[in-house]
Formats: C-alpha cells, structure tokens, sequence
C-alpha cells in the first residue's frame, strides 16, 4: 500500500469554498481558557516516519503505557476510500481506512498491546460525534495523526466556522488532559499547531509575495489558517518537511506577516516531544536522526527597500538534534549530555549556495540546502557568510552570522551536530 508523507504540492478541490470560510472564521481552538493544557505529552514528527523507526515508535508506546498501550489511530487527513480508485487494492491503496490499518499494524509490531483505526473521514463525518465512537476513544491510552492534508481534519472533526470540537476531538482533548499522548506525522503534526497554522507555500514564493489567509490551489502561494489547527500547543507555530521541502523561508516569512515570534520547523523521522502542553512546566526534547529547528523572531524587523522587496534581520537560529532539550519559557536550548562545544579549525572558504530554500524549479538542488550552509559555517572560524534563492526576480539573500560565544555542540568532535544563536537576514538584490 502507499502511505502519504504529505506531499509537497498538494490541492483539495473538493470544499475549498468551506474550508475558506473556515480559515477567516475566529478561533475557538487557540483560546487557552477553552483549551487548556494538561499532564499528557505530544510526540511531532515532521512527516516521512519509516516504519523501522524503533525510537519513535517506542516512545509514543512507552507513554502510552508501555506494553499495555492501545493506540487509536487517525487517518482523516487521507483521502477516503470512495475517492481512492485503488480501495480494492491492499497493495495500492492509500485512502483514510487502509492508512489506518497500516499505522495500526506498524504499531502493534512495535509492541503496543492494541491499535485500532477510528472510524472518521470524508465518508464517515458522522461518526465525529457518535458515542460509539467516543467510547472508542475513551479506550485508548494514546492516539496517532497519520499525514495527508490537514485540512481534512479541520473539515471532519471541527464543526463549521464555530471551529468547536466534534464529540470524538473533545475526548481526545480530555485524554491528553489527563495524561495521554498524542502523536501525528506531517499534517498529524501540522494539526496540532493553533492560530495561524500554515496551509501550503513554497519559500520563494513566500518571500516575494507574503502571506494571506485561506486554502490555494496554487501550491507555491502562502496561506495559513486563522482559526488555527486543533491548538495542542501554542507555544510557537509548527512547519513540517523543513529540510526536506526548504520551508525555512517560508515559516520565517508567516511568523513575521502574523506576529509570531517562534516557529518548530520540524524534519522527517524525527520527532519534536512535548511535556505537558501549553502549561508553565511545558518542555521539549529532540528524538530521531535529523533534527528540529527553532525560529526566533523576538528581535526581527521587517521592511521593504521598495513595494514589492521584503527584508528581515534579527531573527535567530537554533537547531536541535537527538536528546537536546528546549525550555519554551526562557528561550533557552540544553543540548544533549555528552555533547560538547564545537571548536572551529577551518579557514577554508564556505561554498557558495545559490539555492538556500531547496527550490523546485531547480532540477540541481538538494534538500537540507540552508542547514547545510549553517552548518558549513559553524565549521569554519569565519564569522558570516551569504546564500541566494535560485529564483532571481528579485533574488534574495540570506545571510547567516555567528554570535559571540559557542555556536555549535558536537558528539563526536568532527561535526557540529546541535547550532545555537546564528542569526538570519533576508533581502532582495
């Protein structure tokens, strides 16, 4: 079967005038006295979650209960099987019920007691307020978001403009008030985020033009979603497939346009884990291969040299990799034990990088291109250095620079596994 990983173009035809309204509605979800944090925790994969993935897997199971965990499943975000033309084909197939039995097996083979798909999508929109279905719910100790289109979520689990839960959304907001874990995968993750979630948009795109509220069927434009997602945690906005899709551009341009002053960029098969959500005692960890980077924009400023040339400094940049800690409440990153300061002995020149934001109009490019140049940095005794977006109209630089102090922490001497206070300027040539 194919399993989406949440595609890098991706359209929704189908209710696009609904979920418009949906993303100017006012939002109910980001209200913190009606959404209030608990003692559950959420495990956030930046999408592409491989199934060999022990860590990840392991720990949403460990804080499910261990060997007892029942995992109830989430696939709404998938397309349902009356619009898959290949529901009949397990080996084909990539709708809403099949994505759920995959994730459901995955995760008994990984050693949870139980895992069940429940039963709400496109074709099955009722079943977010039965009770059967709620009592469903209420048997898990712990529930997963698989990937797809986020949107659909929002159209099957939210009621309307109001943007209220449906009765099966508020049980798993009341599991993860009482201790449960709730995890997801690219737009399982993405749905977690609360006002102004992102909606699609590529980096250049981004930077040239802005951002505006609602759903596009052009992929490349910048939209997000007002109302915000299901609000689970509110401590800074959420992107997923950073590296992978170069979004980095496009999350620093969308926190600036909606006063946001922290993004979580997340990268694939890694996950972002958060202890007790939107309370005062909320703290995060890093678990996976690659990492997470985290966008401040607390001293940022904005301008434009002309009516259509955006420009940004200020903003500052931390990236974290396995078991490095971040308090969310002082801004500060704890990398991992074991690790130590990583002491720059090259002089040599860093490459040039004419595609910082991954673009897909460059058949030459390559993913991870801005943590590769930040990194390249970190690695040499040079203070600054500038990369271009591949698109040149305008092109825009982005300059990186290092703060006095330690810049990056390492494992194993040789390479600069965790990057803290580079910071970042963007503007048109």
């Amino acid at each position: 079967m194919r399993i989406p990983t949440g595609a890098r173009r991706t359209t929704l035809a189908a209710g696009t005038a609904l979920l418009l309204t949906l993303a100017l509605a006012p939002s109910a979800g980001a209200d913190s006295t009606r959404h209030p944090g608990g003692r559950g925790s959420l495990v956030l994969v930046g999408g592409g979650l491989k199934a060999d993935n022990t860590q990840v897997y392991g720990e949403i199971i460990k804080r499910a209960d261990g060997a007892s965990a029942r995992i109830g499943v989430i696939t709404a975000s998938s397309i349902p099987a009356s619009q898959d033309p290949h529901a009949a084909d397990p080996d084909k197939c990539s709708n809403s019920e099949c994505n759920g039995a995959y994730y459901a097996g995955l995760f008994e083979r990984h050693g949870a007691a139980d895992a069940q798909w429940i039963p709400v999508d496109l074709d099955h929109i009722a079943n977010a307020d039965s009770d059967e279905v709620v009592q469903q719910v209420n048997s898990m100790t712990g529930f997963f978001f698989g990937g797809g289109d986020q949107y659909r979520y929002i159209t099957t689990l939210l009621h309307g403009s109001a943007h209220t839960d449906s009765k099966v959304l508020a049980a798993i907001r009341a599991k993860l008030a009482a201790g449960a874990v709730v995890s997801g995968s690219s737009a399982g993750a993405q749905i977690a985020a609360g006002a102004d979630m992102v909606t699609g948009g590529d980096s250049y795109e981004a930077l040239r033009d802005g951002s505006s509220p609602g759903y596009f069927d052009d992929a490349t434009r910048l939209g997000y979603l007002p109302a915000g997602g299901f609000g689970f945690l509110n401590s800074g906005l959420i992107d997923t497939h950073t590296g992978a899709y170069g979004r980095e551009g496009r999350a620093l341009r969308l926190a600036a346009d909606t006063g946001h002053d922290r993004v979580y960029a997340l990268e694939e098969n890694t996950a972002l884990i958060v202890e007790a959500p939107r309370t005062p005692h909320e703290r995060l960890r890093v678990l996976g291969p690659q990492g997470v980077a985290v966008l401040d924009l607390r001293q940022a400023r904005t301008g434009k040299r002309s009516s259509a040339a955006w420009s940004l400094t200020g903003a500052r940049y931390d990236y974290l990799t396995d078991g490095d800690h971040y308090d969310p409440h002082r801004w500060r990153v704890l990398p991992a034990t074991g690790k130590r300061p990583f002491v720059p002995a090259s002089a040599s020149p860093i490459p040039a990088n004419p595609d910082i934001f991954y673009s897909v109009a460059n058949p030459a490019g390559a993913p991870n291109s801005f943590l590769r140049t930040a990194r390249t940095l970190a690695s040499t005794t040079q203070r600054t250095t500038t990369a271009t977006t591949f698109e040149n109209a305008p092109r825009f630089t982005v300059t990186l620079s290092k703060q006095p102090g330690p810049t990056a922490w390492t494992s194993d001497g040789a390479t600069p596994h965790t990057l803290i206070g580079l910071r970042i300027a963007v503007a048109p040539e």
